[in-house]
């Protein structure tokens, strides 16, 4: 069962990443673009993902993923049961959700730090 806090320092870790508070919600950034977002009750994390793999993902697991609200569908998101991760799981969406935000380069330089992921 994950909770925000084994996501927490991950996201002000990365590099150009950094943490907002947004009407009371924990937020993760690189520049102005937003790639992890926490609900209000910190049960549900919104995280960065492909558009074309999101149903697969939703329909795969249901109760843990869900699509955005219907406004939030034009976006590369996705939520999901913070409570139904893993926090190893927790923290390669967030890794995988902030790679969609960075140049390659800074990717590969995190990937060829950490060759066994985010741990």
């Amino acid at each position: 069962m994950a909770v925000i806090d084994d996501v927490r320092a991950l996201g002000a870790d990365l590099e150009r990443s950094y943490q907002v508070h947004v009407r009371g919600r924990l937020k993760f950034r690189v520049g102005q673009i937003v790639y992890v977002a926490f609900s209000l009750d910190e049960s549900v994390m919104g995280f960065a993902f492909p558009k074309e793999e999101r149903a697969a993902l939703v329909g795969g697991d249901p109760r843990k993923f869900q699509m955005p609200s219907e406004t939030d569908l034009r976006f590369n998101w996705v939520h999901a049961d913070l409570a139904s991760l893993e926090p190893s799981e927790a923290r390669e969406f967030v890794v995988d959700a902030w790679r969609m935000v960075v140049p390659q380069k800074v990717a590969r330089a995190y990937d060829l730090e950490h060759p066994d992921g985010p741990g």
